[in-house]
Parts: C-alpha cells; sequence; structure tokens
C-alpha cells in the first residue's frame, strides 16, 4: 500500500486588536501595528496545523474595551457569522473587551458557530477546559481594572468640581463651552434673566411656563463629543424649575450637596436668586400664587384664548370705588387688539359660567355620568402616554448604563462626568413618572361618592373664602378655553382632580366626626 499525504484544512485566522486612545493609533508603527504582528507570529508558529492570518484588518483605534459597540468588533462577528472565520486572535484578552458580561457573550457566538478564541501572550484558548477557566479568571481581573478605573474617574471629576471646574455634561441655556471653561452667551443670558424676572413679577411656575412658551424659548441646544445633535426642547415644568434653581447661575459649582466658586462668571445677582429661592420654597408650601389672589381670580392660569392658543390674565381696573376685573388675551396684548377676536371679557361673567357648569354636574345624575366617563377617559389616556413616556425613559435609562465610555474613555473626566449626570437625570425622570403612574392609577372616582359631592357642592361654596374656591377650582379644571369668535367655552377636568376633592372631603368628614 503506497501512503497518500493528506492536505491540512486552513484555519483562518483574524486578528483584532484594539487601543483606547487615537493617540496609541497614531504613527509609523502603533500599538495597533504591534498587536498585529504578534497576532501574525503566533500563527506563522502554527502554520503546520494549517493556520493562516487573514488579510482583513479588524482594527479598533480609539475605543474603550468597557463596551462591546465598537466598529471593528461589529465587522468580526459578521464575518464569524458569514463563516469567514475560524479563529480568534488577540494579543490579550483585554484588547477584545474589559467587560466580563460582554466577553462571554462574544465568546456564546464563537461557540456557538465553532470558532476558537486565542490569547497570543496568555497561552489559552477555548477549546480546553483549562482554557475556559483561565478565560474566567483573566476577565474577573479585567473586570476588576475597569471598576478601579471609573473610581479613580470620579474621584478626579469631585476633586475638580471642588475646585469650581466645569467637568462636562450638557453645557446650561446661558453659557457656551470654550476650551473646556463656561463663557457667557450674552443672548442667551439676557433670556436667562428674562425668566428669572417673569418667576418674580407672577410668583407661579405655571404662569411663567406659559410666558416662556409665548416667546418661543427653548432648551438649550448641544452636540456631544461625537458630534452628536441635540436640538433645544420647548421648556416644561421641570426644565423651567431646573433652571431657577441652578447654581450656575450664581458662578457656582455643586459637589455632594455644597456650592464651590466656580471658574466661570455669574450671570444671575445673588440678591435675585435667593429671592427666586424664597418664592419656591414658600410655593412649594402655600400654593404659591393662588395665596396672593387679592381679586379672586378664578381662572388665573387655566384659562386661554382659543383663537391665538395664548394664555388670558387677569387684570382689573378702578373706577372711584368700583373694581372692574378682566381676563385679557396675551397674544393680543403683544400683537396689538386687531389680531385677537376674542381680546378681553368681564372676568365675572366667565367665572359664573364656569362655576354654574359645575353646579349643574351636581343636579343633573346624565352630566354626573358624563362627567365620570370624561374623568375616566382621560384618566386613560394620560396612563397611556405615561406607559409610552416610561417605556422610553427605561430605555434610555438602559443605553446610558450601557453606553461606551467614548472614543477618549480612559478617563476623560468630562465625559465620565456628562455620562454620570445624563444617568442620574434619566433616573430620576424614570422615578417620576412611575409615581405619577402610580398616583393616577390609585385615582379611580366612585360614581356614588362623586355624585353626592357634587350635589353638596352648591351649599359649600356659598361659605368658601376667595382662595378657597379657586383652589377648588384649580382640583377639578385642568383648562378652560375660550373662543371670542364662536361665543363658546370649553372645560378641560384635572384626571386626578376629581378624586384628589373626593379625598379630602372624606378626611375633612372623619376629622369632623
Amino acid at each position: 500500500m503506497i501512503a497518500t499525504a493528506t492536505a491540512t484544512k486552513p484555519v483562518r485566522c483574524a486578528i483584532y486588536t484594539r487601543v483606547s486612545t487615537a493617540d496609541q493609533a497614531a504613527g509609523d508603527f502603533s500599538s495597533l501595528d504591534n498587536q498585529r504582528e504578534s497576532g501574525e507570529a503566533y500563527g506563522r508558529a502554527h502554520a503546520a496545523q494549517g493556520w493562516e492570518a487573514l488579510a482583513t484588518r479588524y482594527d479598533d483605534g480609539g475605543f474603550s474595551g468597557a463596551s462591546m459597540d465598537r466598529p471593528a468588533v461589529a465587522r468580526l462577528l459578521r464575518d464569524v457569522e458569514a463563516g469567514f472565520v475560524d479563529c480568534v486572535v488577540v494579543y490579550k484578552v483585554d484588547r477584545l473587551s474589559r467587560s466580563l458580561l460582554g466577553f462571554a457573550r462574544m465568546v456564546e457566538v464563537l461557540d456557538r458557530r465553532g470558532v476558537a478564541f486565542v490569547s497570543v501572550t496568555q497561552q489559552f484558548d477555548t477549546s480546553t477546559s483549562m482554557g475556559k477557566l483561565m478565560q474566567n479568571v483573566l476577565m474577573s481581573f479585567a473586570q476588576f481594572e475597569r471598576e478601579t478605573i471609573a473610581e479613580r474617574t470620579r474621584d478626579k471629576v469631585v476633586a475638580a468640581r471642588r475646585r469650581g471646574k466645569w467637568t462636562g455634561g450638557p453645557v446650561p441655556l446661558g453659557y457656551d463651552l470654550v476650551e473646556g471653561r463656561l463663557v457667557p452667551n450674552e443672548e442667551e443670558s439676557a433670556r436667562v434673566r428674562a425668566m428669572y424676572s417673569m418667576y418674580i413679577e407672577h410668583e407661579s411656575l405655571r404662569d411663567t411656563l406659559a410666558a416662556v412658551h409665548e416667546h418661543g424659548w427653548r432648551t438649550k441646544g448641544w452636540t456631544t463629543q461625537r458630534g452628536v445633535v441635540h436640538v433645544g426642547r420647548p421648556f416644561d415644568r421641570t426644565a423651567l424649575h431646573r433652571l431657577l434653581t441652578s447654581a450656575t447661575y450664581l458662578g457656582k459649582v455643586l459637589c455632594h450637596g455644597k456650592l464651590h466658586d466656580g471658574e466661570h462668571p455669574a450671570i444671575i445677582e445673588q440678591a435675585i436668586w435667593d429671592r427666586v429661592q424664597r418664592l419656591l420654597r414658600a410655593n412649594g408650601r402655600n400654593g404659591g400664587s393662588i395665596a396672593r389672589n387679592k381679586h379672586g381670580a378664578l381662572l388665573a392660569g387655566l384659562l386661554r384664548c382659543r383663537p391665538c392658543d395664548a394664555a388670558m390674565v387677569h387684570s382689573h381696573t378702578r373706577k372711584g370705588s368700583k373694581l372692574y376685573r378682566y381676563y385679557i388675551c396675551g397674544a393680543a396684548q403683544r400683537n396689538g387688539w386687531s389680531t385677537c377676536p376674542t381680546k378681553s371679557l368681564p372676568a365675572a361673567e366667565i367665572e359664573r359660567v364656569i362655576v354654574e357648569r359645575i353646579r349643574a354636574i351636581g343636579r343633573d345624575p346624565e352630566l354626573v355620568r358624563a362627567t365620570l366617563e370624561a374623568a375616566r377617559a382621560q384618566r386613560a389616556e394620560q396612563m397611556r402616554l405615561l406607559a409610552a413616556e416610561i417605556t422610553g425613559a427605561e430605555r434610555e435609562v438602559k443605553r446610558l448604563r450601557t453606553a461606551p465610555a467614548g472614543r477618549n474613555g480612559n478617563g476623560h473626566g468630562g465625559d465620565a462626568e456628562a455620562r454620570y449626570q445624563a444617568s442620574a437625570e434619566a433616573e430620576e425622570r424614570l422615578a417620576g413618572l412611575q409615581r405619577a403612574y402610580v398616583t393616577i392609577g390609585q385615582s379611580a372616582i366612585d360614581p356614588a361618592e362623586l355624585a353626592r359631592l357634587l350635589a353638596e357642592f352648591e351649599p359649600i361654596w356659598s361659605v368658601l373664602l376667595p382662595k378657597e374656591r379657586a383652589r377648588i377650582v384649580r382640583l377639578l379644571i385642568q383648562e378652560v378655553d375660550y373662543d371670542g369668535a364662536a361665543g363658546t367655552v370649553g372645560i378641560t377636568f384635572a384626571p386626578t382632580g376629581i378624586k384628589t376633592l373626593m379625598d379630602e372631603a372624606g378626611k375633612q368628614e372623619g376629622e369632623a366626626a
């Protein structure tokens, strides 16, 4: 019998290389080239077993090993799934990943496709039990190193903030970021000062927010280090409250609950900032502008001009000893009376119409049923919208928790602080949405209790003080639309207002008993 030589099956080796910073990837002979040369030498040493290095380069220059979201890794996985690779070769395990979970997922893909994994300098492969044991041990140390680096980065950020340095995150409205420092933007600074003045004038977040919307002002737009553009959005109550309470505008930096002098200049005077904080605290305790409603304006902050889609503000004039009250369209005030079909209307007349609507509900069982159905529909719609927001917020929190450290992810404090701050804000927003969802979910209304409460509305209303009346109207009603051209009035009831009023009435009855 004549022996015949059998050809060795080729083992196609993909050499993966990575460095954390762009500087390491630069030069005629970079760290990437060194890693690849070591991989090719390892392949030549196993040429007798058919090993051959693929010409395709899988190089990630300037990417952190904390995340598997890297271009060359994505290409490598596509080629593995397509059956173009038999073995993945790296210089060290942590070149592929510093995350034990991320690496385990990668190895799971390789195992499923029958692809081996080899580390040149650590002498193991995943085809043996000893290699798998060593793989897990080494990755545990790699993850420990990553967490140690993260702790050092956080300590560095804290030290920088105590020295008053800007350490990253979205740039606040009123400033621009120039060479790592906050520099006042004159146009935006004037806008911020105007918002503080508006709040001092209105003493109400809701009324201030309406004025901000009428000016068309938006939050700060910004661009990330990777070039992702975030467009400014219309202000909401949370964004406005954050702006009115930010110590950044005092030229301060907040770190672990303590204020430190910042390197950036202030754009709000200390006296103005202190006054706004006092008003915000007082409003949180006593209901804000409702308590200062000297003339009993029931619909202040609730009434809107439907044709202009603008808030109607309460005003008054005196002729001798007689006081005349009006609601005036804000758009008509700014743009001229000829632009608005509503212009103004007597305050007492529109307030009487709204109170009569509420009284009529208590006298008519059919209206009670319709009100109950409307409240339920509003409640269901608000819960649906909140559920959608919660889903989006959960995705955002998950994205930020698993986000890569960035192209300069080996310790650039600004990038680390930006991710930390964004993650904290996203988690706070998610918690707030979840609390709101639970509150609305628990606001189911008992039809019999609603009928009884509305039936008792008229005798109770007659003995209430103006401040108490205004509060009840705000509890029950979310918005009132008035169309001066058509002479129609639309009422939107607050989804949880009726339930809140019923709970308070029940509590008062229990205390009286």
